[in-house]
């Protein structure tokens, strides 16, 4: 790579990372849509039996272990139980532990990975999840509007708050070239294409560093590329055949950076926005770029956007996968499909 080309990137990736400072502090501003339509309710407990699936290698998890602990104490509830994720289990048994003691709220504390394997076992359950933010992404605590940097008030919302139903997906993965297939709740935005390869290209040593902003500089690397052709079917319609760079599955639209993603983008009204896109250069990503940051209405052909309950794509080739911030393999074939209404979640009170 010659050294001009070099500095672009370097150029397009500082420019992307101050617009995007810069759009967290005016979206906050203008960010009027709630991500959820539905009313919270009261718990109505005096007393609650509390369970916490808690990833011990994140910076903050004694911390969080000991709020946690000293809350509960100072509301005359018993103790907490405490089931720990390992590197070879990141949580699934330590639900199921948590449910044999009838919990009234199990809280998670972790990230976005640890969050999504709680929430599949707990979809259906009518138990309550709480979350405690301990990530980098902590996309689904940033789409209930929590306060991801206030450690003692996302405890506070996950203990006392109040609760409502939000939707939660599935995605299926089959890839005929190796015969693998399995299936993956996910709660935020899953994806096929160019996104998960930019996931799984990340160095895990600049996300420490910088958190969120090292997916700039993966995704920038990226950016040239050919597309790939793919069949999509939306709520058992015909099939359309279209060349993409990525698709991506939204269950509610807000991504790190404060990025107002999908504005339209509900996480309980019952459906995915689907966008599809199409981007033959680095002018086409910048197009996007503009239309996302700008909020601008108008259409754009090399990102088209659909809602519909149920996605099927097919693909000749195997392609990379990602579910919420996780790579999830390769695959020739997905199945998406939404399930309204299945997660019980702890959110803050509307002022």
């Amino acid at each position: 790579m010659s050294d001009w080309i070099l500095y672009l990137l370097i150029g397009v990736a500082l420019a992307f990372a101050i617009s995007s400072w810069w759009g967290v502090r005016r979206l906050r501003a203008l960010h009027i849509r709630s991500t959820v339509g539905g009313e919270a309710i009261e718990p109505e407990l005096k007393k609650q039996r509390v369970a916490v699936v808690l990833n011990p290698v994140k910076a903050r998890a004694a911390e969080a272990r000991a709020t946690i602990q000293r809350a509960c104490l100072a509301a005359g509830w018993e103790d907490p139980q405490f089931f720990e994720t390992t590197a070879r289990d990141p949580g699934f048994s330590q639900v199921r532990n948590a449910l044999e003691g009838k919990p009234d709220v199990v809280l998670v504390g972790g990230g976005d990975g640890t969050v999504r394997v709680v929430a599949e076992s707990l979809a259906g359950t009518g138990v309550a999840m709480g979350l405690v933010p301990l990530g980098t992404g902590n996309l689904l605590a940033r789409n209930l509007e929590l306060d991801v940097g206030d450690l003692h008030s996302s405890v506070n919302t996950a203990l006392f708050g109040r609760q409502r139903y939000i939707d939660t997906a599935r995605m299926g993965i089959e890839n005929a070239r190796t015969g693998h297939q399995s299936e993956h709740v996910f709660l935020v935005i899953a994806g096929i294409g160019m996104d998960a390869e930019v996931l799984a290209d990340t160095s895990d040593g600049l996300k420490r560093a910088v958190g969120w902003l090292a997916y700039t500089e993966a995704g920038v690397r990226h950016l040239p590329g050919r597309r790939k052709k793919v069949s999509i079917s939306l709520d058992e319609g015909p099939a359309q055949v279209r060349n993409i760079r990525s698709v991506l599955f939204a269950n509610c639209g807000l991504v790190p950076g404060g990025i107002d993603f999908i504005p339209q983008a509900m996480i309980d009204d019952g459906m995915l926005d689907v966008v599809v896109m199409s981007p033959r250069s680095a002018f086409g990503w910048l197009l996007m770029y503009v239309k996302v940051m700008s909020k601008h209405s108008g259409k754009l052909p090399i990102m088209t956007v659909y809602r519909s309950r149920k996605i099927i794509i097919e693909c000749p080739e195997p392609m990379p996968t990602q579910l919420d911030g996780d790579t999830a393999g390769e695959a020739t074939r997905v199945t998406v499909q939404v399930k309204p209404q299945s997660l019980l979640v702890r959110v803050k009170g509307r002022d």
